[in-house]
């Protein structure tokens, strides 16, 4: 099997932490020869873990791909609007690509990037890892198969989790859309990918409805202050307050944002870090609860809702087909299949492996090594044609929530962001 080589640009916690180990467990198949990332320490780190030498780590992916191709492929990991610049120049120098979702907040960046994976004849394969797991692709092998008939309407719940919406969407890199993306598109986005993927059909017209509800100055407690450490008043009964969740429960998702995960690593942290403040003092904006309405090119019509307001992290899904229905809950890892005619039930456990998002992390870098040693033309399961399919959901989803639910058209919303005399 040949080893392919690869470079990272962004040593976050999805370059380091979902895609770095999989070259450390598997360095038969990936090595990892340089890396892009401004802060010191993840930069180190990663230099560490994949012993990378001081010649091949840079600041700035710029410094990278200023260069000459170095690698089989580029891994790009930067925040979502720096994806753009670095897959153009990564295609045009001839690097297969493995871009984290989503794509771009920007629509016709998206656009532009599927047809520059064309035009230079390159992978270029996002990050919605739900496909690549064992979860989703057991029930769409059942729906495949035709086991509950033809499918009429889909029910999808995201269960964000209470927690995880503060850290990442209250106080964390994803909070404010003016600066990273929309929450229907950096969080959701690989619900819409797999409602796309599953119904296998275009999405013809889409509505939605959501708003920032909880989190809010409206909301903060009398006398809460804007950091948790500066004594507020409402620290015990608070579900949300920083040092009881991160030095508690929350110990795991510290890691996120420092280094040093002893207690007086994670306090000094939080005394200067966002993860530290009130999360009703924030300067968030994305919506903290989203419902979204599909119709399909056949009639089938699709709901989906997310709310940063359960206990777990979870999605559960409902599946209904002329024959029969699918019920699952992915936390569980299980789903039931109801057949209308013989009325047997059946359920389905499958087993989700050790690493992230139930088996998907290690799945996509598996199955996106593979495409690159055989490449011969064509497309990955979550190319770029692929996924700008399911973004303009999204993004439509996002267009018909600021104008208070008005049904969009897709077609008609995807034709206004082709650049101009492109085919």
């Amino acid at each position: 099997m040949m080893k392919v080589t690869a470079v990272l640009l962004g040593a976050g916690d999805r370059g380091a932490r979902a895609y770095g180990p999989y070259a450390m467990n598997n360095p038969h198949e990936l090595q990892f020869v340089a890396v892009a990332e401004p802060n010191e320490e993840r930069r180190t780190s990663f230099m560490e873990d994949h012993h990378i030498p001081e010649s091949k780590a840079f600041l700035d992916w710029k410094e990278v791909l200023s260069q000459p191709k170095m690698a089989e492929v580029i891994v790009i990991c930067t925040m979502d609007r720096q994806h753009y610049e670095p897959t153009l120049r990564a295609l045009e120098l001839g690097y297969h690509v493995l871009l984290e979702k989503p794509m771009s907040p920007n629509p016709q960046e998206c656009i532009e990037m599927e047809l520059a994976a064309r035009k230079h004849d390159r992978l270029l394969t996002i990050g919605h890892v739900l496909r690549y797991t064992s979860y989703w692709s057991s029930i769409k092998r059942i729906m495949n198969e035709g086991k509950i008939g033809q499918i009429v309407s889909i029910q999808l719940n995201e269960n964000v989790g209470h927690m995880h919406m503060s850290h990442s969407f209250v106080r964390g890199n994803w909070s404010n859309s003016n600066k990273t993306s929309p929450m229907i598109l950096q969080k959701s986005c690989h619900d819409m990918d797999v409602l796309s993927w599953l119904m296998n059909q275009r999405c013809m017209r889409i509505s939605s409805y959501g708003s920032l509800m909880h989190f809010n100055a409206a909301n903060a407690p009398e006398g809460a202050p804007e950091r948790c450490l500066d004594g507020c008043p409402a620290e015990m009964s608070c579900p949300y307050h920083a040092a009881r969740y991160y030095l508690g429960d929350g110990k795991g998702w510290a890691r996120k944002f420092t280094l040093d995960t002893t207690r007086e690593g994670i306090l000094e942290a939080l005394r200067t870090t966002p993860y530290g403040r009130c999360v009703y003092h924030c300067d968030n904006n994305v919506v903290d609860h989203q419902v979204v309405s599909m119709e399909f090119e056949d009639g089938a019509t699709a709901t989906f809702s997310m709310s940063g307001f359960t206990h777990n992290m979870t999605r559960t899904i409902q599946i209904m087909g002329t024959k029969g229905e699918i019920r699952g809950d992915m936390a569980d890892q299980s789903y039931t299949v109801y057949d209308f005619l013989t009325k047997e039930e059946a359920t389905f456990k499958v087993n989700p492996g050790t690493f992230g998002h139930g088996g998907g992390d290690e799945g996509i870098v598996r199955q996106f090594l593979k495409e690159v040693r055989e490449y011969a033309g064509g497309e990955s399961l979550t190319s770029a044609a692929a996924s700008v399919r399911s973004h303009l959901m999204a993004f439509a989803a996002e267009e018909s929530r600021l104008q208070q639910g008005k049904a969009i058209q897709i077609d008609e919303y995807y034709r206004s962001f082709i650049p101009e005399g492109a085919v």
